[in-house]
């Protein structure tokens, strides 16, 4: 028997207080290389199948990049909707593994739906058997929130004073998660579509003092921490306008294209922390910086005491791209916790 956790069973079981400690160990181990964690491929899917089969734009007008020879599929068509990724791990002595299958659909928004959506599969580490299958999306949203709650505990100053870029899932739980660690008192959220209030009003419904603003840089000046939480490919603020000892948490570029922080930002930090260095080095921020991973601090040090602000002055960044060690801590978590209280549906494959 299988054991299904929804989103609403994950959101029935979940507590980011009670999450902190767990993505916490699970960052300690991966640091010390107690974890079995494949590298990651990611890969472009979705297309348009009208425009393949008649190479337009969906409305009869030539689709531009797309061109096609009598008797022929297109040699070309528009990019791809979306990414798909493969995400498994395993974390040395445990009882089970998980491996996540995940999709970033950026244009997802615009229908009134999530950019990230994914599913978790636990399995019996013992004897290979699936065990569970659980909503990924939450437990992405919820863990990734978490490394900018450890972030702001571990390398900010309170009262934090939050300014975020973007405005769509992950912005609201990467400011629910700094308020759980740390003492928030104001919060003000920019995105270049209305998103933005809706965000803040929600926000505001969690208890987090929040309101949206105009422009970027209305977001990022006077705060003391910052996260962006977009899948842009140029930078979304001008790191001149960062105040000294200003925490920043980059969460959304995962890709070489993807790019939320410009060469300043990284010129004025006094270090950049990275969940994943080896992966971080890659994604656009890191690269149109013309940094490397040599450059790059494991955020597993500053848990283990071996990193961390050193004045209060000090500009910090934080990257980071996901790491499945985190959702495999995060899905044991929830199992163990759904068969403690019966919560969840059992079927049968």
């Amino acid at each position: 028997m299988v054991r299904i956790l929804s989103a609403d069973a994950v959101g029935e079981l979940l507590s980011l207080a009670e999450l902190f400690p767990v993505v916490e160990e699970a960052f300690v181990k991966q640091g010390r290389g107690e974890v079995e964690r494949p590298p990651r491929p990611h890969f472009p899917v979705g297309i348009d199948i009208d425009r393949v089969r008649d190479g337009t734009n969906g409305n009869g007008v030539a689709g531009a990049g797309t061109e096609t020879r009598s008797g022929s599929e297109p040699t070309e068509q528009d990019g791809p909707l979306g990414t798909g990724l493969t995400m498994p791990a395993y974390i040395h002595g445990r009882e089970v593994y998980a491996t996540k299958l995940a999709a970033v659909h950026p244009e997802n928004c615009a229908h009134g739906l999530p950019t990230v959506n994914a599913q978790v599969v636990l399995t019996d580490a013992t004897t290979g058997l699936p065990l569970a299958l659980l909503d990924g999306t939450t437990i992405t949203s919820a863990r990734t929130g978490c490394i900018g709650g450890l972030a702001a505990e571990s390398l900010g100053t309170d009262p934090v004073r939050l300014g975020v870029l973007g405005a769509g899932a992950q912005a609201r739980w990467q400011s629910r998660a700094i308020a759980v660690g740390s003492a928030v008192e104001s919060v003000t959220v920019y995105s270049p579509s209305d998103s933005r209030e809706a965000c803040a009003a929600v926000l505001r419904e969690d208890g987090i003092p929040a309101e949206a603003v105009d422009t970027p840089e209305a977001a990022v000046s006077g705060a003391n921490v910052v996260v962006t939480a977009t899948t842009s490919e140029t930078p979304v603020f001008d790191g001149s306008w960062l105040d000294p000892g200003t925490l920043v948490v980059a969460v959304g570029a995962y890709t070489p294209e993807t790019r939320e922080l410009d060469a300043e930002t990284f010129e004025r930090a006094a270090r950049v922390f990275a969940d994943v260095p080896e992966e971080v080095a890659d994604i656009g921020d890191v690269r149109g910086a013309g940094i490397d991973e040599s450059d790059l601090l494991p955020l597993s040090a500053v848990f283990e005491g071996d990193a961390g602000r050193e004045s209060d002055d000090e500009i910090l960044v934080v990257e980071s791209v996901g790491s499945a060690v985190l959702d495999a801590a995060t899905a044991e978590y929830l199992y163990e916790k759904s068969n403690a209280r019966g919560v969840g549906e059992e079927v049968g494959l």
